[in-house]
């Protein structure tokens, strides 16, 4: 029978975990503190710890090492009612097994106790150890501006806290106003590489004819108007982190450069002949869609898979509503302490903020909170102080949501060619036909590149093995 021990000091939450471990078929121990917690385990080594990081005396982080000393291969849940990042961080690197946020639910924590179980039964067995690989959300980040308790913007804190401890480049996407640069700065304050500089550059600001000269440097006279030496943005963030946002507008014959800095940790100023040592960490940043701009040949795809070790996706807001009130808040509070004016949100106004698209993210949010801090000099926001809630046409095509959604493309690219084709008289009574001859056997093509059986590839695609052996004849697809 498992050995769960539960340590933490809120008693409800002692008597629903012990519960559910002794449902589970687990011999469950409680404790209200980490002291006697380690007395437990000393007494009687457990298989599966669960550790409240907010403990009196001792707190969870502080034991995780002491906890170790006595039940290495115990497999240690962190819960906690005070999530942060700094907190995700400290978890990833005491590698906690998994990390979960109060108030939780019971079908959530029950997962992440048989995941742990299942991981400390496989190793125990020499087996090959489960991935610690969780669908429990990472903790909601207050910290910097960002704030969330979604499910969403919960994977986004944990893959930064991931990102935070490692070395490797990092690509955030997501669109504009979602806060990049707040994550990428997140990024640089809990990594180990906090007390270097962050040099941020927004590459689409530069001068197309400049942006070398502005990443590298530039010796004196290296061109016209050069009349002194230039330090680099590269050179600049030795020791500390480069944040390249807009990184696709990153001219190819600067690309080649770059590719060469980050391989080499050198920088080689324009018109100089002698490298200068830079020791960097770049995250990267786009609200563009990298992938294609590799095929297309405008990126580079060994600087692209060099800057992408790891990707982080940061979800618009309009898949987070359930931040949009929290966020609302936090900014009302940011004015209240810098101007003094108390304001507050009354529910219409609230249910008026979940309702809107916003396009423009986290940015259009927090502009319309200023226009109305503006409207109403004290006391409770209305609907009518909130802006006219900014239309999707209002954006520019590149910063509309397709143009980083490959869904939203097809359906953009299919409207224009079906516009053309039933506008031209002689297309008449084939266009249908012309649309199939054009597009299933690129569909076709890939999933037998992904899945070379037919019947795999069927599956794949949803189609009898039958109707695909004869879409493959009837468009000449090579299935071999």
């Amino acid at each position: 029978m498992p050995r769960l021990l539960i340590i933490d000091d809120e008693p409800a939450i002692c008597w629903g975990l012990k519960r559910l471990g002794e449902e589970l078929g687990h011999d469950v121990t409680t404790c209200a503190t980490a002291e006697d917690g380690l007395q437990a385990a000393e007494t009687a080594p457990p298989d599966v710890i669960v550790l409240d990081v907010r403990l009196p005396g001792m707190s969870g982080l502080e034991a995780i090492d002491r906890l170790r000393a006595v039940a290495a291969e115990a497999p240690i849940l962190l819960i906690t009612a005070h999530g942060d990042l700094a907190t995700a961080v400290e978890a990833v690197r005491k590698d906690a097994f998994e990390f979960v946020v109060k108030p939780f639910d019971l079908a959530p924590m029950r997962r992440a106790l048989e995941r742990a179980v299942a991981h400390r039964q496989a190793h125990s067995n020499d087996a090959e150890a489960a991935s610690p690989a969780s669908d429990t959300p990472a903790p909601a980040l207050d910290v910097d501006g960002m704030i969330g308790a979604s499910p969403a913007i919960r994977e986004a804190f944990r893959q930064i806290a991931l990102a935070a401890d490692a070395p490797a480049s990092v690509l955030l996407v997501g669109e504009s106003g979602v806060g990049k640069e707040l994550a990428a700065r997140a990024i640089h304050k809990y990594s180990r590489r906090s007390d270097g500089p962050f040099v941020a550059v927004n590459i689409a600001s530069l001068n197309p004819a400049l942006a070398e000269s502005e990443l590298f440097g530039h010796v004196r006279g290296a061109f016209t108007g050069a009349d002194a030496a230039r330090t680099g943005l590269l050179a600049q963030a030795d020791g500390g982190t480069l944040f390249l946002d807009e990184v696709a507008d990153i001219p190819l014959t600067t690309q080649v450069k770059l590719l060469r800095a980050l391989e080499r940790g050198e920088v080689l100023p324009v018109g100089g002949h002698e490298s200068v040592a830079s020791d960097f960490r770049v995250v990267a940043a786009t609200h563009k869609d990298l992938l294609t701009l590799v095929q297309t040949g405008a990126f580079r795809h060994d600087l692209y898979f060099r800057l992408s070790a790891m990707q982080i996706r940061l979800p618009p807001l309009r898949e987070r509503v359930e931040d949009i009130v929290p966020l609302a808040e936090y900014f009302l509070a940011e004015f209240a302490a810098r101007t003094g004016r108390r304001l507050s949100l009354g529910e219409a106004a609230k249910e008026e903020l979940n309702s809107r698209p916003w396009y423009g993210n986290v940015r259009e949010l927090r502009n319309a909170l200023e226009h109305a801090a503006a409207e109403v000099r004290h006391g409770e926001i209305g609907v009518e102080q909130l802006p006219t809630s900014l239309p999707q046409t209002a954006l520019p095509a590149e910063l509309r949501p397709e143009a980083s959604d490959p869904a939203a493309q097809l359906t953009q690219a299919v409207r224009r060619w079906a516009e053309a084709r039933l506008a031209d008289p002689a297309a008449a009574g084939q266009i249908y036909d012309e649309f199939l001859a054009a597009a299933e056997p690129e569909l076709i093509a890939e999933a037998l590149a992904r899945e070379p059986h037919l019947q795999d590839a069927a599956k794949l695609l949803g189609v009898h093995r039958t109707t695909l052996r004869r879409k493959i004849d009837q468009r000449g697809v090579n299935a071999e």
